[in-house]
């Protein structure tokens, strides 16, 4: 097991650094000059020369893009274009804010979808099951952005129940938690209906039927418990997904999150905001995928010793 995830945590490397390569290439195409952003319009001549020098813009591509991974290899990520501060100081104090907003999602959504899902498997081809269905489908396809109007415009300007932006107490997670749980609650209750249906036209299921084994048990206990792999994939994926900032939830809410950060910066064309706020993501979400493998092997037995050979 231990080899297992030392071999993960190596793979780790080449990937890092193949979506540093990218995300740096991409900031590099992209329009709009920093040194102009920083300095405003009309700037002097010297100052624009002088800034691009310091730097370091008048560089050819690969010497800045090698500079750039020796730098960071020494935890050295540069400063923000925009507020001349370290940039991790601009990245840590918002972390609290998407971590309370991802998890919150994740279990609102997770719960949700999952019991919804059961239910439709359960009541499978009644009104009910055609229902949720029916509804689950809607709200998958839903935009975010969308959704997130609506729900300002009928809690917040039409009942007046919740505040429609900012951060100051839990209600204002309120309807950010919705807009990002709704939908994905939809898509895994649609998941969850289809692996429970596929696990109990299994004969063992049938066979603890026909020892006398309760509906909630063999629900439950048997049914749900091998049906949860590919749920445990998509809780895991949207968590790390959602630590990455859910941009336009947090923008539209006015969430000082790092997904809202993220978004401005590349506005601005902060590129060592953006960098390094690539790598923590990509970083963050490799270690999740590597959490989901191993919650795979502790529920499956099978993957726990094919995991302990390698």
């Amino acid at each position: 097991m231990w080899k297992y995830i030392a071999q993960r945590l190596l793979q780790m490397i080449p990937i890092t650094f193949l979506v540093i390569f990218i995300v740096f290439a991409i900031m590099d195409a992209t329009p709009g000059d920093p040194v102009r952003i920083i300095l405003g319009n009309d700037p002097p001549a010297q100052a624009v020369e002088d800034l691009t020098k310091e730097l370091g813009l008048d560089k050819p591509f690969m010497v800045r893009f090698f500079s750039y991974v020796g730098n960071a290899l020494h935890l050295d990520f540069g400063l923000s274009y925009r507020t001349r501060q370290p940039v991790f100081d601009g990245i840590w104090p918002k972390f609290p804010t998407t971590l309370l907003l991802a998890f919150l999602t994740v279990t609102v959504s997770t719960i949700l979808g999952v019991l919804l899902g059961i239910i439709s498997a359960v009541k499978e081809y009644s009104a009910v099951d055609i229902t949720l269905t029916f509804t689950s489908l809607i709200f998958a396809s839903v935009p975010g952005f969308w959704l997130c109007l609506m729900l300002i415009i009928l809690f917040s300007l039409k009942l007046h129940w919740l505040p429609s932006s900012g951060v100051g107490s839990i209600r204002h997670f309120i309807l950010p938690v919705l807009a990002s749980a709704i939908p994905s609650a939809a898509y895994l209750a649609r998941i969850t209906r289809t692996q429970m249906l596929e696990v109990m036209r299994q004969e063992y299921i049938r066979t603890a039927r026909a020892k006398g084994a309760d509906n909630k048990r063999v629900i439950f206990k048997h049914a749900l418990k091998n049906a949860l792999l590919p749920i445990i994939t998509i809780t895991g994926t949207s968590f790390a997904g959602a630590l990455g900032g859910s941009m336009i939830t947090e923008r539209v809410f006015g969430l000082p999150g790092v997904g809202n950060y993220i978004l401005t910066s590349v506005q601005a064309k902060d590129v060592p905001v953006v960098m390094g706020s690539t790598i923590f993501l990509s970083i963050i979400f490799m270690v999740m995928m590597l959490l989901v493998d191993l919650a795979y092997a502790w529920i499956n037995p099978t993957l726990r010793s094919r995991f302990a050979k390698k």
